[in-house]
């Protein structure tokens, strides 16, 4: 469903990522971890078509995001690190305008709403504001209205940062439920490491923009002698703190110098 071959991203002299290769199955959940800074996002742009890579081909679906980037952005659905819902409109306004904007017939629309707010215990809220729903459910909100026009592929970068454990738990109820009725193919950022071992099947790990291991979460722990995944990831990764900052910096002191020139 996924395939990644010799991906890289430069900018400038700074290399973000460096010719990464994986491949994900149909219907598998796969788990993409590595430090702040590793080259995770900048990944997950090249694959959802927000950044051009520099080398390397992408394919979603058999389609290449490069050059059939509408008929690529159609099969996938995404849910950002970063809030991405109206305040201003409720919660069905939001899942309303999602479903406009991706062509979804408007009697299919309707139902796929109200089986979503359903299935993530929206519906009761589906006219409140957006802007009074706690964090935990606009999370829900945002995950559900990702599943609205029937995505191949889900793209779901950090979907649990900073909810609480129960909140986790729900979440991951319903996404493992849609992949497993629809065949949903799920691509997710976490730094929660118990998080990614209780529900990816596989396991990339990313470092300094390379793939450093790659497995089922048994396998990591095999490799690296380890007992956990939170270990398995420490000893590929080292335990030195990394400043996420610092690598943004570096690319925008990159993409500088690039216009300057």
């Amino acid at each position: 469903m996924i395939r990644v071959q010799n991906l890289t991203k430069t900018y400038g002299d700074f290399t973000a990522v460096k010719d990464v290769s994986f491949a994900v199955q149909k219907g598998e959940i796969f788990a993409f971890l590595g430090p702040n800074g590793a080259g995770k996002t900048t990944t997950i742009k090249m694959l959802t078509t927000l950044l051009k890579p520099t080398s390397g081909k992408v394919e979603l679906d058999g389609l290449d995001p490069v050059v059939e980037q509408t008929k690529a952005r159609q099969s996938f659905g995404i849910v950002f690190q970063d809030p991405s819902l109206d305040g201003e409109l409720t919660a069905y306004e939001n899942m309303e305008l999602h479903g406009v904007l991706y062509h979804v017939p408007r009697k299919l629309r309707a139902e796929r709403i109200e089986s979503l707010l359903k299935l993530f215990e929206l519906w009761d809220r589906r006219d409140k504001y957006v802007k009074e729903f706690s964090g935990g459910m606009r999370r829900r909100l945002e995950i559900a209205r990702g599943f609205l026009h029937t995505p191949k592929i889900l793209f779901l970068d950090e979907p649990t940062l900073g909810l609480d454990p129960q909140s986790r738990n729900q979440l991951w109820t319903h996404v493992k439920h849609l992949n497993e009725t629809e065949q949903v193919t799920v691509f997710l950022t976490t730094h929660y490491m118990d998080e990614a071992e209780r529900v990816a099947q596989r396991i990339a790990i990313i470092d300094h923009g390379q793939i450093v291991a790659q497995g089922t979460p048994v396998e990591l722990k095999e490799q690296t002698k380890t007992e956990s995944l939170e270990d398995a990831f420490l000893a590929l990764t080292g335990s030195t703190i990394r400043d996420e900052k610092a690598g943004s910096i570096d690319q925008m002191r990159q993409v500088a110098k690039m216009w300057r020139r």
